[in-house]
């Protein structure tokens, strides 16, 4: 049985899909303006797994991630730099593609780009029109709230509570201050297209529900992303989609928690954002992903150098019990997780991929202690986990000798190359006994042989 966190219901939910043979899945993707932060890497890397265990649950998972290429932020920026659109689009595109994959996160069945489906945003527009929840006013379309009267279910909100305290000035062309926008108008220097109210350029809300209309259909399963979508931009989904069709819009909503940097909100005004490809240049992607993955998704995650290191300190570990000491142990083939395995259990609850990482490191510890023979299948079954999670997908010893460019190599690392080092000598293999010493002492490590064994310490 899988559980999730139900954000419209405020309960971890039985998952009971629309079609067992076919589950969807959309996810919010980038405004592509410049590069993302590691905020926008949480619920790509969280919905990733969901993705790697939908698809190891259900014989076919159709997930889709958009791109948003049309938005005022993206319109400011190339105002700023003189770029065309297209050509800002695409390149932020292909970095965020980029970065993602050195986080090991795989890629969506379906990428739609909102510029690609102006005309499907604008026949659902006209639906909205035609069924009375939407007004054309001075250029714009407007989605009326109030013809809504569950408007508000998935924030808890309901329309007194979203305007009290409200201080930005209303537009007057509004019927009801909550109105938001489904299509504005565009000056002769913004991109546009052409629609039955004039030139313009659509909403931010209706971009999502116009994608997931054409590509997953009316109701689909699963939607996610962080909590700050959840108002307006999910809320809003949720009135475009069931207004448009009569219909349930998403059966499961799901909300990664915010980040913190070094205890402190991640925001522009604190200007302590990281992006990711800055991360990068100091730490492997998959170090970025395990501390993304190392407490529970729906918990604030705070991001700072300490849980880094701690995660980089954590698959050392994990990489440790692959390399063996001095073996060269090959994982069983066909190796597939029993249902009722641990890291299958912990993320079924609801995607506890701290308890699950808590498995992995419990298989390690019966790899490291196990005899020749057990080998094969716990190191298959390590490896089938870590797949789940989209994680040890490094060859080992690759793993630490790429650790060793930037700082000392990993002690861990050092006594399997001495462990290796002894066996082949064991094996009279001695031109690979003295590759492994040359290799130590050029990295700065000095081997002593003695009656005890091999000693080694740090030039």
């Amino acid at each position: 049985m899988l559980k999730l966190h139900n954000t419209l219901t405020g309960t971890k939910d039985e998952f009971v899909p629309l079609d067992p043979n076919r589950i969807t899945l959309y996810v919010c993707g980038p405004t592509v303006y410049n590069y993302v932060h590691i905020g926008n890497a949480r619920p790509v890397v969280v919905f990733d797994v969901l993705y790697r265990l939908l698809s190891r649950l259900y014989p076919q998972v159709v997930y889709a991630r958009n791109i948003t290429d049309i938005d005022d932020k993206i319109i400011n920026a190339c105002a700023q730099t003189g770029e065309p659109m297209a050509a800002l689009t695409e390149r932020f595109s292909a970095a965020f593609a980029e970065d993602m994959a050195a986080l090991n996160a795989l890629p969506p069945v379906i990428v739609p780009k909102a510029t690609d489906h102006i005309g499907d945003m604008i026949a659902m527009i006209e639906t909205l029109v035609a069924k009375d929840h939407a007004y054309a006013a001075d250029g714009h379309v407007l989605f009326a709230v109030e013809s809504m009267p569950d408007y508000g279910k998935l924030s808890g909100r309901n329309l007194e509570d979203m305007l009290a305290g409200a201080r930005v000035e209303v537009a007057d062309y509004k019927r009801h201050p909550g109105d938001f926008v489904l299509w504005k108008p565009s000056s002769d220097h913004q991109p546009g297209w052409d629609s039955p109210w004039g030139r313009g350029r659509p909403g931010w809300h209706i971009e999502c529900s116009a994608m997931i209309h054409k590509h997953l259909g009316d109701v689909i399963d699963i939607h996610g992303g962080g909590q700050d979508l959840i108002f307006p931009h999910h809320e809003n989904e949720i009135a475009q989609g069931c207004c448009a069709h009569g219909t349930e819009y998403v059966r499961y909503w799901m909300h990664n928690g915010y980040i913190n940097i070094d205890g402190e909100k991640m925001s522009k005004s604190l200007g302590n954002f990281r992006l990711v490809r800055d991360l990068l240049t100091h730490y492997p992607g998959e170090v970025l992903r395990f501390a993304l993955l190392s407490s529970h998704y729906r918990s604030p995650l705070n991001f700072s150098a300490d849980v880094l290191d701690q995660a980089r300190k954590s698959l050392d570990s994990l990489y440790y019990a692959l390399l063996g000491r001095g073996e060269n142990v090959v994982a069983a083939s066909g190796y597939r997780l029993p249902e009722d395995h641990p890291v299958l259990a912990a993320l079924r609850d609801d995607l506890n991929s701290a308890e699950a990482i808590s498995a992995l490191h419990a298989i390690a510890a019966r790899l490291n202690k196990a005899g020749p023979g057990d080998k094969p299948a716990l190191k298959a079954e390590l490896l089938a986990g870590a797949e789940l999670l989209g994680l040890l997908g490094e060859d080992p010893t690759g793993w630490f000798q790429a650790a060793g460019g930037d700082h000392d190599l990993d002690a861990a690392y050092i006594d399997a190359l001495v462990a290796e080092r002894d066996q082949a000598k064991k094996s009279r293999d001695f031109a690979r006994a003295d590759q492994i010493r040359d290799q130590l002492k050029d990295a700065g490590v000095q081997l002593e042989d003695t009656r005890e064994g091999t000693r080694w310490t740090r030039a």
